[in-house]
């Protein structure tokens, strides 16, 4: 605060009277927040150009949709049968929105965005470009040698104030559907297995992966490049680090970390067990060596 140029400063309450030499202060409790609040003032204010309901003359929208007013659809973009587009969702360029699919009012879907059949997104949902929502979920079933497809059945639903990073793939379910709560944060390059179930306000970082039915509850964070494998269970309040391997359910809120070799299986079980006494052990090991 001695040396800053700038002209006005967010505290908190605590470092008011340190920066009474700035000209500009606006104290609140919580910074990041009002800092974000900030951000969003400081884009209307940038984006002073009109956007006018449009829909590009190279678009192609079934008769058979329906578009709410102040609708906006890029060039080269499709919209299936029976899609419905709330009001004021904008499509961007070369978006894809499939037979039955659903994209809800204020929604802003990025450049070559697919929603496919049936799939459902919310209100106020921002997808940036790339995005993959309904492809199929990876389902198949060994037989003599090969790989029998199981059809993915399901569908993908998505709440309200979600936002989903580039080039990320949410696959549809194979019989129930892939859920995704009300206020979800998806990074850049996030995969989502069939019939996952996240709950609200969920925010998960670049490259992590969670596996086909594993459910996730509300407020969790999962870091870049971790991994929920299949079937498991995280609590509300569950915080995983970056980079960690998820192998059981964690049923209790709380930080958890971890990172594994790749082993034969066979070895690999019997040194997680002795991993797991190792604190015991290390006890074991000072008691012996006291004199």
């Amino acid at each position: 605060m001695e040396t800053t140029r700038a002209s006005a400063l967010i505290l908190p309450p605590e470092l008011a009277a340190k920066a009474g030499h700035i000209g500009g202060r606006i104290i609140t409790t919580d910074v990041y927040h009002y800092f974000a609040l900030l951000t969003q003032y400081w884009k209307r204010l940038v984006a002073t150009d009109y956007v006018a309901p449009f829909v590009h003359p190279s678009a192609v929208v079934s008769p058979l949709a329906s578009l709410g007013c102040g609708v906006r659809i890029g060039p080269l973009s499709v919209v299936g049968d029976h899609a419905v587009v709330g009001e004021h969702a904008q499509l961007g360029a070369h978006v894809v929105l499939g037979n039955h699919a659903e994209v809800g009012a204020h929604s802003l879907l990025h450049a070559r965005v697919t929603v496919a059949d049936r799939c459902v997104l919310g209100q106020r949902c921002i997808v940036h470009s790339g995005a993959v929502i309904g492809a199929d979920g990876f389902g198949f079933a060994p037989y003599q040698g090969a790989w029998v497809k199981i059809e993915q059945l399901g569908s993908v639903r998505i709440g309200d104030d979600v936002e989903i990073g580039a080039n990320t793939c949410i696959d549809r379910g194979a019989l129930d559907d892939t859920v995704l709560g009300n206020g979800v944060k998806l990074d850049n390059l996030v995969q989502i297995g069939h019939n996952v179930k996240v709950g609200d306000h969920t925010a998960m970082a670049g490259c992590a992966g969670v596996a086909g039915s594993a459910v996730i509850g509300a407020h969790c964070t999962v870091g870049g490049g971790a991994v929920v494998l299949g079937h498991l269970k995280l609590a509300d309040h569950v915080h995983i680090s970056a980079a960690s391997v998820v192998t059981r359910s964690l049923l209790k809120p709380g930080q958890y970390s971890g990172v594994f070799p790749i082993d034969d299986n066979a070895a690999w079980e019997k040194n997680a067990a002795t991993l797991k006494q190792l604190h015991a052990l290390r006890d074991r090991i000072k008691r012996l060596e006291k004199p």
